[in-house]
């Protein structure tokens, strides 16, 4: 029977630990963001050359071959009618991009291309320009630069063995996009800008508000609802920068966020933002287990016999049912200790996936639970 991981025990033991926790003040910078200061993404289509036999297959990648003719012929080259191009050195890319807020025309992004095609890697290869454009279909970067990518492949000749380390489909461009046009912003319109809570909390936003009054003045800062706090600020632009600056390091005590339970059903790992509570219950656990299984018997015949090999099959199914435990639980008990519980009497994660949704459904689980 499969254990929990020793991270799971390590989380459920603070969470138990019967400690409250205690809110310490945060930055506002990093519980809110400022509205419309923000990043942009880009995408863009190009082709990435000098590849050292590992781009497209071309028969299978038409797209590849369209946009090299179409390429060659904006550079005034026209290819013959029927030409059939074999390219090995080639291949389609996707590259995308993050235009930060404020970015100004003649600055530099990092990107990221992406083989779109069959390329076996872009290790060595060149990206051509290519336009960078934003939801709004507008161009707002010009992308070009040599790849690299982290990792490494050998093969041997013929097909055979190979190894390879990494992904090698994917490559990076320090500073390989110019941004050639800027994103207009509003920051500071009608002299006031909003700042918005990274969590929806009622209290939290109300703290914020009598932060920065207390801080600025009152009258300064007023919440709109759980989530938003419209902030007055000055009308001059570096005074609004400094003012931005100092109302970002204005500390506040955030509210106890509610008790959450996080589930992965696919790796069972089970982690509590605070020391969940539970009703009076109890949990019955028990296993079935059914195995089948199946090897072959050969019939050999005797030597200078006519006889024929014959290879018969020999199925076999085995029922294991293990004794079933039920666990009487008190109110007031921590999750932590739950699961502590189904851990040393061999639940799986699948069956404490089960059980906390029945303790949920049951009303005795005093917590979010959300499953991923």
């Amino acid at each position: 029977m499969r254990k929990f991981p020793s991270l799971l025990l390590l989380c459920a033991a603070l969470a138990g630990a019967g400690i409250a926790p205690v809110a310490h003040a945060e930055r506002l910078k990093d519980l809110a963001n400022i509205g419309g200061v923000r990043q942009n993404q880009l995408t863009g289509y190009g082709i990435v050359v000098g590849l050292d036999g590992t781009g497209d297959q071309t028969s299978q990648t038409p797209f590849t071959v369209q946009s090299i003719k179409a390429m060659l012929q904006q550079k005034g080259v026209n290819l013959p009618a029927g030409t059939q191009l074999q390219m090995k050195n080639v291949a389609a890319v996707m590259v995308t991009a993050s235009l930060p807020a404020f970015a100004q025309p003649g600055q530099t992004l990092d990107i990221t291309v992406s083989s779109i095609g069959n390329a076996k890697s872009l290790r060595g290869g060149t990206l051509l320009m290519a336009p960078l454009h934003g939801a709004d279909g507008q161009v707002y970067a010009m992308a070009q630069g040599s790849l690299v990518v982290g990792g490494v492949g050998a093969q041997a000749p013929g097909g055979g063995a190979q190894v390879q380390v990494n992904h090698l489909s994917v490559g990076r461009i320090s500073d390989g996009a110019t941004v050639e046009r800027a994103v207009q912003s509003n920051l500071g319109a009608d002299n006031q800008i909003r700042l918005e809570l990274k969590e929806t909390d009622f209290a939290t936003a109300a703290r914020v508000v009598e932060a920065v009054n207390d801080q600025f003045g009152p009258g300064v800062a007023t919440a709109l609802d759980g989530r938003v706090v419209r902030v007055r600020t000055p009308s001059s632009s570096d005074q609004r920068v400094a003012f931005i600056g100092m109302l970002e390091q204005i500390d506040v005590k955030p509210t106890m966020a509610s008790a959450k339970v996080i589930m992965n059903a696919r790796t069972g790992s089970v982690v509590m933002n605070r020391a969940v509570m539970l009703e009076d219950c109890a949990i019955s656990h028990g296993n079935l287990s059914v195995t089948i299984g199946g090897d072959a018997n050969v019939s050999q015949p005797n030597p200078m016999s006519r006889g024929a090999t014959v290879v018969t099959p020999n199925n076999s199914v085995e029922i294991k049912k293990d004794p079933g435990k039920v666990l009487a639980i008190k109110g007031g008990a921590s999750l932590a200790e739950v699961v502590k519980a189904m851990n040393s009497i061999g639940a799986t994660p699948q069956d404490l996936l089960a059980i906390l949704q029945a303790l949920k459904a049951a009303g005795s689980l005093r917590a979010e639970l959300e499953i991923i």
